[in-house]
């Protein structure tokens, strides 16, 4: 009579093969998804760098009109390099860095801009050149 209760006994648990199916549909499904979602952040970080660009912009313009000349650096925007007028800071540090976290490039005298300026992000490999999300994007 007791061996008979014991094969009646509710079993909890999950087995060895249940958990293992499990982990491989959870595998093929990270699997599938994770390369869309990465894509759509670098895309999404992408699009930031313009927007970015165009907030530093806007900082140098309002240098521009307050002190009457162009920074000569980035970090003009965060610190008075004692020119009268200047009512800054402009901007934050941490806006001087593109989506990628490197720092952009300021050419006072742009190439790309001429008679104005240059604002570069080298893209998601901070490095010249490139393709793709590692390409250098510049202010328009």
């Amino acid at each position: 009579m007791i061996w008979q209760k014991r094969d009646n006994k509710i079993r909890k648990g999950f087995t060895l093969v249940e958990l293992l199916v499990v982990i491989v549909i959870l595998s093929l499904l990270a699997g599938i998804t994770a390369p869309k979602l990465f894509k759509q952040i670098d895309e999404s970080k992408w699009k930031l760098t313009k927007t970015k660009m165009k907030d530093i912009e806007t900082s140098i313009d309002a240098y521009l009109f307050n002190c009457g000349e162009y920074p000569n650096s980035l970090n003009n925007l965060l610190t008075n390099p004692g020119i009268d007028g200047w009512l800054g800071p402009y901007l934050k540090q941490s806006q001087l860095q593109d989506p990628w976290g490197f720092e952009y490039i300021y050419v006072p005298n742009g190439t790309i801009n001429s008679g104005s300026y240059d604002i570069i992000s080298y893209g998601k490999d901070g490095t010249l050149g490139g393709d793709g999300y590692n390409a250098d994007q510049y202010n328009d």
